[in-house]
């Protein structure tokens, strides 16, 4: 793949690791349970991590033409996040507000990321590339699975306040 190609998929990586980052710190500074708060804040510094992995991508890309190594032999899927999905976290989020909208909005960038991520992962013909995208894809992908798994709970939560089962 061309250089230019190349740099244009790593600033758009890094924009949408900025975007998602600034969607949890909203959602952080509109939590009222520390719980909630905190749930956010993890995310807020695991985009953050992804931000400084593609900035320091960027830069070896950009002076030799070449991903660093390293940082992405372990398969990610191995490394567990942290379990922040406890019922104190789905049970204090407000269903109806701007906490489960950013939960929803949140799904939206965590599947983008986890296509492009594989995608690049599938494509790259640099070995670190090849890694660090694979690596970057199954992270978001363990991010997807929370928010979706918080968003099913919201639902159902819903649902039942207002005695909306059909049965």
């Amino acid at each position: 793949m061309d250089k230019s190609n190349t740099l244009n998929i790593l600033k758009s990586a890094f924009l949408m690791e900025r975007q998602g980052k600034h969607l949890y710190e909203t959602a952080k500074a509109h939590a009222e349970n520390n719980e909630v708060k905190e749930f956010f804040q993890s995310l807020v510094e695991d985009e953050q991590e992804h931000m400084d992995i593609l900035e320091k991508q960027f830069k070896a890309y950009m002076s030799s033409g070449k991903f660093m190594a390293g940082g992405f032999e372990n398969d990610a899927s191995a490394v567990t996040a942290p379990d922040i999905l406890s019922d104190a976290v789905k049970n204090n989020i407000n269903a109806a507000g701007f906490e489960s909208t950013a939960i929803t909005a949140a799904i939206g960038f965590e599947e983008k990321a986890v296509k492009l991520y594989a995608q690049r992962a599938e494509e790259a013909t640099d070995p670190e590339e090849k890694k660090m995208y694979h690596w970057l894809s199954t992270w978001e992908t363990t991010h997807l699975k929370k928010l979706v798994d918080i968003q099913e709970s919201l639902m159902a939560r819903i649902w039942e306040d207002n005695s909306f089962w059909p049965f």
